[in-house]
This record gives structure tokens, sequence and C-alpha cells, in this order.
């Protein structure tokens, strides 16, 4: 059986064709800045050598289809037509209540997807867009929806809960649910491993584009910082993370706007775009900052902060805490991320090895000396596998 695993982003979209006999990769790659200058397809097949075809994405929909292309290429692909691939399974942002298991994909579930849209603005079309461009190109293959809440939905409701009157919640299920559930169940399932400790407290950083925050004890949510939707938490590449909810009263009262185009503004035109208004991409605001962009430094800044002040109040929620691991994009490939944000950290008696901090770049690493009192992690996320194995116990 084999499983080919969609996993699509605001901005991106990573792909795995796995070999479920073994559970080995065939081939994985990644299309990043989709709809940003710049975007390209990174393709490789197990192997072999990686290439790369820089061309543009202008949204999801084009970027499937140089996943598929890429596939069954006749030098660099891994299989000779679809009929190989067995299923498809995507990561889904958010069914509200309705869903929040893997299930497989009906119209049904297309339509409480599509219902969602404005719970999951960036990343629920995306998903959508990714299911039907599979069944168009793979017509009667199953497709099993992975959904992106599981994890969160497992919290405590002392953290689940907002501060709003309780009819709310009753009439339209307005909770926190929390996001980036696959890779948050599997990193904090496989730190809990490397420490050969099965209750473990757990504090996983999953930072890119998108970024949160779990606390986990033996895997099991406690807390994590995105909330109804992804929009809550932390400072991201587009989106504006926690903001004083009067925010959004007074500046469509003084721009004469509709919360829609504020949620909009929030979403998809804030957080490290907005407050430089350079670019969404990490490594763009470096750059930006290295040159002397004082925007750049102080988004960096502020971002860093807000990582160092969740890390804390989840130690706090966690009654202390064993290990704190990075994982995603920036969490895996930033040594200078990581090493700012454990800055912050002196009072739990964090220390880096700053030698191992800069070879660990994606792979999976203990950053901190023998005698830090709290373990750091590097940990490849690897939410493509978390959705290949719900997807073979559907099919």
């Amino acid at each position: 059986m084999k499983v080919l695993v969609i996993n699509c982003g605001s901005s991106s979209l990573k792909y795995q064709l796995i070999d479920m006999e073994n559970e080995s990769v065939l081939a994985k790659g990644l299309c990043e800045r989709i709809g940003i200058e710049g975007s390209a397809l990174t393709h490789k097949p197990t192997g072999k050598d990686k290439y790369v075809v820089e061309t543009a994405m202008p949204d999801h929909s084009v970027a499937v289809k140089l996943v598929l292309d890429a596939l069954m290429d006749s030098e660099h692909g891994v299989i000779e037509n679809a009929d190989e691939i067995t299923a498809i399974g995507h990561r889904v942002l958010h069914a509200g209540t309705v869903y929040s298991d893997a299930t497989l994909v009906t119209e049904d579930v297309k339509k409480v997807v599509r219902d969602c849209f404005d719970l999951g603005p960036l990343h629920n079309p995306a998903n959508l867009i990714g299911i039907e461009a599979c069944e168009e190109a793979m017509p009667g293959k199953p497709n099993v929806a992975v959904f992106d809440t599981a994890f969160g939905m497992n919290m405590p409701q002392k953290a689940a809960m907002y501060g709003i009157p309780y009819e709310y919640y009753e009439k339209y299920s307005i909770r926190r649910y929390g996001f980036h559930g696959t890779s948050h169940m599997f990193v904090s399932g496989e730190t809990c491993k490397m420490l050969g400790k099965d209750d473990a407290k757990v504090i996983v950083c999953h930072l890119g584009n998108g970024a949160s925050i779990s606390a986990s004890i033996g895997g099991k949510c406690v807390d994590t910082s995105m909330g109804l939707t992804p929009l809550e938490g932390l400072i991201m590449g587009t989106r504006s993370g926690d903001v004083d909810p009067a925010v959004v009263q007074f500046i469509c009262n003084h721009e004469n706007i509709s919360v829609d185009e504020m949620l909009t503004i929030l979403n998809k035109k804030s957080g490290l775009l907005g407050m430089t208004g350079i670019s969404s991409d990490f490594r763009d605001v470096r750059k930006a900052s290295e040159e002397g962009n004082e925007r750049a430094a102080l988004a960096l800044d502020a971002y860093r902060y807000r990582v160092a002040k969740y890390i804390g109040s989840y130690v706090a929620a966690l009654n202390g805490v064993d290990a704190i691991t990075f994982t995603a994009g920036v969490g895996e490939n930033s040594r200078e991320m990581r090493s700012e944000i454990c800055e912050y950290l002196g009072y739990l008696g964090v220390e880096v090895d700053e030698e191992k901090n800069k070879a660990a770049i994606g792979e999976q690493a203990v950053i901190s000396t023998a005698d830090s009192k709290v373990k750091i992690i590097v940990l490849p996320t690897n939410e493509e596998l978390a959705i290949a194995r719900e997807t073979v116990k559907l099919v």
C-alpha cells in the first residue's frame, strides 16, 4: 500500500509518498512560498539527488499538479502512474465539533470543511483545494481527512473555555480547539520516547509561518496556544496572534471597514508581514534585520518574546517541565531563533550547547548541555507519517 500524504499550509505544501508496508518514504518534497514571489518545488526521491523547480505557484491547486508531475517524472519520479497510489491522506485544519477523528472524505465532510472556512480562512480553503485536486487527478481513490484539532480537543475544559457567556458555547460550540495537532501529537510522543519517560512534561514549540506551542503530559494535551481559529497565540508570518479584542472595533470604526475585512487583516496582513512591511518569511525578515532595518529587528524581538512568555506560562500549567522541543520550519532550521528564545529561560536552569545547536539543522538532537535542568531538543516533525497511519486505519 502506497499512501500519498498532502499537507497544505497557508503558504506551503509538504508531501510524502510512503510505502506503508514498512513506513518507508519513497519520495518527499515541499512547495514553498505559494502565493509569494520566488515560489519553488523541491522534490527528493529516496536514494536520489533532490531537484528544484522554480516556477510560479499562485495557489495550492497549481502546487498539487506540480507534485503529481514530479512523482511520475520519467527521470526523478518514483511511480509510473497514479494507479500505484492506494489512498491519499490530507491534513485538514478545522471541522468544528462535527469531526475530529480521521474520516473518509465524503461530500458531507467537504461541506463541513467548507462551512468552517471562516474558522480557518488561511488553511481550510487550501485543504479543500488539495482534496478536490486529488479527486480530480485520481478519481476513485479514497481520500482521508485527518483533522488538526484532534490533539487540542482533549485539553481540559478549564483550558478550552473562553470567559464569555456560556450560551455561546452551547449555541455555536465556541471554545479553544488548538491546531497543528498532528505535529504536536507526533513530536510530544517522540519526545517522551527520547526521554524514556511515559509521563514526561513536554512543551513543543511548532515554529513556522504558522506557529503554536503546546503543553502535554505523556503526550496528552494540557493546553495549546491556538484557539477557536489559528489566529490566537503567537505572532506568525501573516497572523497577528493575541490582540485585545477591542482593537477590532477600534480599527473598524476609524478605518470604516467591516469585521470580516478586519479579520482578513489580522489573518493575512499582520504578523511579521504587517509589522515589517517586508515579508512573511522569517529568512527575509532576519536578512533585513541584519542589514539594519529597525522594524524587522523589532518584529523578531517581539516574536521571540511572545514565544518565551508562552513557554513560561506552560511551565506553570504543567507545574514543571522535562523538555522543551523545537520543531517545524523555523524551529528545526533556525539555530539563531532557538538560542535567542532560550536566553529567556535561564530561570529554568536551561543551558544550550551552542556547538550542538549549530549542528542541529533539520535533525533530531539534544542541544542542551549535560547539566541543563531542562532538556532542549530539536525534533523534525513528521505530520505526514502520522497522517498516513490514520489513513491506513480507515482504508
